[in-house]
């Protein structure tokens, strides 16, 4: 058998796992089984500990030991790559309910943290034993802190390159003269012996008020939403340290909660909402209108499935109402990186007749949609442009 054919034959091995295919023949007419080296076999145990669990097999699973359990993580971390490790702890959540587990500060320590593993110690973190909480909130602060790395550099540049800084004048302070402005308005007085321009005429920026844009989020805390509330805990923080903007956050269930006061932190953002429970996006919306000022100056961002436990007729009545008010209003039916969400098609189509646009946004499609929105881009052509499906058909 050539080295070839025995990589593949062994690679098969590691995918069907042990029981008939251990006796997997090394070739036509050649015999014997698959060898395994000492590396292959711990693999090939860390793989069976998690897919062999539910199908009869030799093993039966994980076992309801942390230390245990964190071994295996280890050996997850070891064998394969960062993204197939976070996949595989998921499916161990899920397929072999470890959620209790989650408890131990010893398995904490040993995960691979990613968005889903937050949204599932947030959805946990009332429940869960004091012993564990420090460990979980370190969770959270390490995937929050690389989240934000590479979410605020793009959207810091995109809402600040959007905003109308306000009218140029040409009676500047010199703190607001806008010298490459003033430079290209005066080549013409160049003077070639001195080597300068004479500036005939001074362009400035006007001067800023407190804010040129207010952003509301309003994020459906429901447990299907649990991605997206913690990315859009996080890109509420980065909004809120952008002076030109003002920036509120709101989470609902059946129950509203304005975290605005702890932007500061996203951390304790995350950690101010709860997951799961109802919702009533009829009462979100309520509160809402009582704290948008200025509604032509306002961009309103729903992130929910729309799926409405309260008064749904209401609830339309009052995002018309908001509509016409001036406020850009937008639904997000997911800010994550899930795939086509599922969601209320009839409120979708709705929102549609009112010219609100419904669709799922990616994180790395956020901070564009937020520049679009600013600039008073049609938002629909926008998502339409990046690829994103209109939901409910096309707003307008």
């Amino acid at each position: 058998m050539s080295a070839t054919e025995a990589e593949r034959l062994r690679r098969w091995r590691l995918v069907l796992g042990g029981g008939d295919a251990d006796g997997l023949c090394g070739g036509p007419g050649e015999g014997g089984q698959i060898g395994l080296t000492i590396e292959d076999r711990r693999m090939d145990d860390a793989l069976s500990g998690l897919y062999d669990a539910q199908s009869g097999s030799r093993r039966g699973g994980l076992g309801a030991s942390a230390p245990k359990v964190a071994r295996w993580l280890a050996d997850l971390r070891e064998f394969f790559p960062q993204g197939v490790v976070r996949v595989m702890q998921q499916d161990a959540i899920e397929r072999l309910n470890l959620q209790q587990l989650l408890f131990e500060p010893e398995m904490l320590e040993g995960m691979e943290p990613d968005v889903n593993l937050v949204g599932t110690l947030l959805s946990l973190k009332s429940v869960m034993p004091d012993k564990a909480k420090d460990a979980a909130r370190a969770v959270v602060r390490r995937v929050v802190d690389d989240l934000t790395r590479r979410l605020e550099e793009p959207t810091r540049a995109a809402v600040t390159g959007s905003l109308n800084r306000a009218q140029r004048n040409f009676r500047p302070r010199p703190a607001e003269i806008d010298w490459n402005r003033t430079i290209r308005a005066n080549l013409k007085t160049y003077q070639p012996d001195r080597n300068t321009i004479i500036p005939e005429r001074l362009i400035g920026m006007g001067r800023r008020r407190r804010s040129l844009r207010d952003i509301v989020l309003c994020l459906d805390q429901s447990g299907s939403m649990a991605s997206s509330v913690v990315y859009a805990g996080i890109f509420g923080a980065v909004l809120a340290s952008l002076p030109a903007v003002s920036t509120r956050v709101v989470v609902f269930d059946t129950e509203v909660v304005d975290l605005s006061e702890h932007l500061d932190d996203p951390v304790d953002v995350l950690y101010g909402i709860q997951l799961g429970g109802g919702t009533d996006i009829n009462r979100a919306l309520a509160y809402c209108q009582g704290v948008i000022p200025r509604p032509e100056q306002t961009i309103f961002v729903l992130i929910s499935d729309l799926y409405e436990g309260g008064n749904e007729r209401e609830m339309l009545a009052r995002a018309r109402t908001l509509k016409d008010s001036g406020v850009n209003v937008i639904a997000l039916l997911a800010l994550s990186d899930d795939g086509a969400p599922s969601y209320d098609h009839g409120v979708a189509r709705a929102f549609a007749g009112m010219g609100i646009p419904a669709f799922a946004c990616t994180p790395d499609h956020f901070p564009g949609l937020m520049a679009a929105a600013i600039r008073g881009d049609d938002v629909s052509t926008w998502a339409g442009e990046q690829g994103l499906v209109l939901r409910g058909g096309a707003a307008g």
